[in-house]
């Protein structure tokens, strides 16, 4: 059973769901998602690890700082959950919004960090990310104080956009829409998950240079669906050491929720 708590890290108090015991393996969701998302695939993680699925700073239950959404400040977030449980080391998965940060937590500590899951999202101006064109919301939600302001009450449909683009149209699970829902509609929610896309010109300086100074060396595995597809290994391969790549056919943006039991068999084969 998924246990909730409230852990203090940094400047930020995140809502963190933690179930199982064993070696220790964090999940990292991205936008407009909670921890929720990956509901689907957590039970079965549990049977032989400690899977910890915090809700990003700014989004569904933590707190909302006023500032310092970079991933750089997502990444000192993982290490800071690593060291209020005592776990020395644990593998790291981020998909969309939380890839960036699972990328940089594992470049500035190799050691903390066991094996790494990229999905569904490129990491920032690495090479390969010519090739990527960024969709029109990256700009609407960059412009301080704009999409909160033009989405006040429309919240949901914004939303559902999103999600029903993200299971290319086979739509999200009811508890985990009503979860986003209720999340993004909650006073300054949208106004803290667009500080995140805010904070992107900051993340691609941090990422640049914990390029330049060092390789990543911790086990990658990228995995892709629809739209992102192999792009997210193709921009990781010239910077890694030890890194591979699967794309599931026939599953949208929103991974965990339109194709659960297919990505339960990659991470399996790779955590394990």
């Amino acid at each position: 059973m998924v246990t909730l708590s409230r852990i203090r890290t940094g400047d930020v108090e995140l809502n963190v769901a933690v179930q199982g015991e064993g070696p220790a393996v964090v999940l990292l969701h991205g936008f407009p998602h909670t921890w929720r998302v990956w509901e689907p695939v957590v039970p079965a993680l549990a049977r032989t690890r400690t899977v910890i699925a915090p809700d990003l700073r700014g989004l569904g239950d933590s707190s909302r700082p006023e500032k310092n959404y970079t991933a750089g400040d997502v990444a000192g977030d993982v290490i800071g959950l690593l060291d209020e449980f005592g776990i020395g080391q644990a593998a790291l998965v981020g998909i969309d919004l939380g890839t960036p940060a699972a990328f940089l937590a594992a470049l500035r500590h190799p050691r903390r960090i066991s094996r790494l899951v990229l999905a569904e999202s490129l990491v920032g101006t690495l090479p390969g990310a010519e090739r990527f064109t960024p969709p029109w919301w990256f700009g609407f939600h960059a412009v301080p104080g704009l999409a909160e302001t033009v989405l006040a009450g429309h919240e949901a449909e914004y939303l559902d956009f999103f999600l029903r683009a993200g299971t290319l149209g086979d739509g999200a699970g009811a508890g985990f829409t009503a979860a986003v829902h209720e999340a993004y509609s909650a006073p300054g929610a949208l106004r803290a998950a667009f500080e995140h896309y805010r904070a992107f010109p900051e993340s691609a300086r941090q990422i640049d240079e914990a390029v330049a100074g060092a390789r990543l060396r911790v086990p990658t595995l990228c995995v892709g669906a629809f739209p992102v597809g192999e792009a997210t290994f193709r921009q990781v391969r010239p910077v890694a050491d030890d890194v591979r790549g699967t794309v599931l056919d026939g599953c949208g943006h929103i991974v965990p929720q339109h194709r659960p039991q297919a990505l339960l068999g990659v991470l399996e084969e790779f955590l394990t």
